[in-house]
């Protein structure tokens, strides 16, 4: 019975079936048939085939779809160079087509993972792509890496690999960590379970998935943690979506929150977080929401932004709140936070007034901050140990167009990466200098 208008159009085309399902949309009237604007592509058919038999497969264009039947055998010369020449035309045939089918095209958003091999390697193979034929269009990459306790033995290979590609390519990336997503999505089982919240679990909410039993979480946290992050893209795209007193385009995000253009990756915190239980929780109050987001056990990568040092910061509300509400809470937290000092008001704000569902209001906060750095220093010594030994090269140089030099190259990268945050973070705590005024010769 919904009516398709303007914050469902951003995702979703809706399609008169009757016309063979490529007619024109309709526009601004009854919902007929709703299809993401989405391109899914996986060297794996079975991944894909899960989610065309699950309760989503008529939101998801039959026709977008690219397949494989053996997967990249997590190995990212697999993906990135024989894959990717062996699908290029495709992919690029099946975006364009997704990319008429918008009146204003603003942004691609890539999801991918670093640690396997079609992830990281076509996922970063579909970046390239991306700037080639579309070299005006923003791309925001969300990147989920590897943990320490991985079972991919050649993960470091291709995270590190997939992470020259993200440098060069990608205009702001959203790096996100499986052991966050887990510690989050066992809070929120704690919290329901302690019954702490006086909260009643709906029994068919999405965190509890299908058996709705809360048990089910331990077997299969999949689910819910996905729904952390499609949480994380749903507010960076809400005042996109809908109204707001101080509308925020995504460009703006890219274009406030990265001062170089390597140094474009974001510590992402959400709160509240149990949106994803369906639980009735007594509303934050909002100084409490603002102080929460700046809380380690709000993000979505293991990092500490407090004790570091902040290029910029991005808070992205949703719900009934002021400006002056937003000024109140950056003074407020201002002096325990580290700004670089030529940036001491480094803060970009969005307001957006539709909250999501079932809160008064919302908050997203993107940080570009050198706390990102140990998370890439982990990255280039897990990389070293095998490196050190050419444990695991021959996989990946018997393929065309591999060659060991992609390995030097990629972890010189990295290591630039790294030595950038350094420059950073030594001039952390400085004296605060002014710059000197232009002398204006008469």
């Amino acid at each position: 019975k919904g009516i398709y208008d303007e914050a469902l159009s951003s995702f979703f085309r809706n399609i008169d079936t009757r016309s063979g399902g490529d007619g024109p949309d309709i526009y601004k009237g009854k919902i007929c048939s709703l299809k993401a604007r989405a391109l899914l592509i996986d060297m794996e058919e079975g991944v894909v085939n899960e989610i065309l038999q699950g309760p989503l497969r008529d939101v998801f264009d039959s026709k977008q779809l690219i397949t494989d039947v053996s997967g990249s055998g997590n190995n990212w010369a697999v993906g990135h160079k024989l894959y990717g020449c062996q699908y290029r035309e495709n992919i690029v045939e099946k975006l364009r087509k997704t990319a008429e089918h918008c009146d204003c095209l603003q942004c691609f958003f890539v999801i991918h993972s670093m640690g396997g091999g079609t992830g990281s390697g076509l996922g970063t193979f579909v970046l390239n792509l991306l700037e080639d034929e579309f070299p005006e269009v923003y791309r925001f990459v969300t990147a989920v890496y590897p943990s320490g306790e991985n079972d991919v033995i050649t993960s470091p290979y291709n995270s590190v690999l997939a992470m020259k590609e993200l440098n060069e390519h990608a205009d702001c990336v959203l790096p996100i960590e499986n052991e966050s997503l887990f510690d989050i999505v066992n809070k929120i089982h704690q919290m329901i379970n302690s019954g702490k919240l006086g909260s009643t679990v709906k029994q068919n909410s999405l965190v509890t998935s299908s058996a709705s039993s809360a048990k089910t979480v331990q077997e299969k946290p999949f689910d819910a943690m996905n729904n952390i992050v499609a949480n994380l893209l749903l507010n960076l795209t809400s005042s996109a979506r809908f109204e707001g007193s101080l509308n925020m385009d995504l460009n703006e995000i890219s274009m406030n929150l990265v001062p170089f253009p390597r140094l474009h990756y974001l510590v992402s915190s959400l709160t509240p977080l149990y949106t994803l239980a369906d639980v009735n929780v007594p509303s934050r109050r909002l100084d409490q929401m603002f102080s929460d987001a700046f809380s380690r056990d709000h993000q979505l990568i293991q990092a500490d932004p407090k004790h570091s040092l902040y290029l910029a910061c991005a808070l992205l509300v949703r719900g009934n709140v002021q400006v002056s509400d937003l000024r109140r809470n950056i003074e407020r937290l201002k002096p325990s936070l580290h700004f670089v000092s030529w940036n001491q008001e480094g803060w970009k704000t969005g307001l957006c007034s539709v909250p999501p569902v079932g809160h008064s209001h919302s908050l997203l906060a993107l940080a570009n901050n050198t706390c990102v750095k140990p998370t890439f220093i982990e990255l280039k010594n897990r990389f070293m140990k095998l490196y050190k030994k050419k444990a695991h090269l021959h996989h990946y140089l018997h393929i065309d167009g591999m060659e060991q030099s992609c390995f030097s190259e990629a972890i010189s990268s990295l290591s630039d990466l790294i030595e950038e945050y350094n420059e950073l973070d030594a001039t952390k705590g400085g004296p605060r200098t002014d710059p000197s005024r232009l002398k204006i010769a008469v």
